[in-house]
């Protein structure tokens, strides 16, 4: 029986590597066959939670979209190309009229040109009571238009960012002052029936003349200034204004 047992240890303990410990074991290193990775088992009921999950998420999307749709499609885009504010410009300046010492002028240049503000400028910084309104051309870019009876050099040098004259453009039968920067700005100034208009803007000439030629027509249905009602000239404290559109 001894015999027996000496020979089960014997079959039980690994040889020992060359140049190791007597006694010492070695263990088996892991194949290095190059075999793919084991991946990993989802448990069913695992995989069951997780489908679960994302067919929530995607109802609830279906859901959001189905609750909003009917609201989009009740309001459709604007058709139109942005606001356009309705400004009466005759009104205005006929209720101008009577602090401003005369008739301002309501150019009627067709419903190519919009008026996107009107008003009466009492004058209190550059101290000369103006009219004045704002046009949106047919090719949008901007016109504004000055009138007053109170006209001074350094105040048209100010309405004109003292671009200097470049000659002379006739408009409406009136041959207009032509002030060109160069820099895409430009004014054309007429003094006419006591009372001194500037447009100024980045609009071309054509568009520039088209609208000069409605101001004529509208000076010339006018009386001159000071003649309507005898009203003196507006005083810097004067002021008719009404709610409309900033200029640009």
């Amino acid at each position: 029986m001894g015999d027996y047992r000496r020979v089960s240890e014997l079959q039980d303990t690994s040889p020992a590597a060359p140049g190791s410990p007597a006694g010492s074991t070695v263990a088996a290193a892991p194949s290095g066959s190059g075999q793919p990775p084991v991946k990993p088992v989802i448990a069913a009921a695992a995989a069951k939670r997780a489908n679960a999950s994302v067919m929530g998420m995607i109802i609830a999307l279906v859901v959001s979209i189905a609750a909003f749709l009917p609201i989009v499609l009740m309001n459709p885009a604007p058709k139109t190309d942005g606001y356009r504010p309705n400004i009466n410009v005759t009104a205005v300046a006929q209720n101008a009229a009577g602090v401003a010492g005369f008739t301002p002028v309501a150019a009627d240049a067709g419903d190519t040109f919009r008026a996107n503000y009107a008003r009466w400028e009492s004058g209190a910084g550059s101290g000369v009571p103006a009219w004045e309104v704002g046009y949106l051309t047919p090719k949008e870019s901007f016109i504004g238009l000055v009138q007053t009876r109170q006209a001074n050099p350094t105040w048209l040098l100010q309405q004109t960012k003292s671009a200097p004259v470049t000659g002379t453009r006739n408009a409406g039968g009136r041959d207009w002052e032509l002030r060109d920067s160069g820099k895409g700005e430009k004014s054309m100034v007429l003094a006419e029936r006591g009372t001194t208009v500037i447009l100024s803007g980045s609009a071309t000439l054509d568009e520039f003349s088209a609208l000069a030629a409605a101001v004529v027509k509208s000076l010339e249905s006018n009386p001159p200034a000071g003649a309507a009602s005898g009203a003196p000239a507006a005083t810097p404290a004067a002021t008719v204004s009404r709610s409309a559109s900033p200029s640009p």
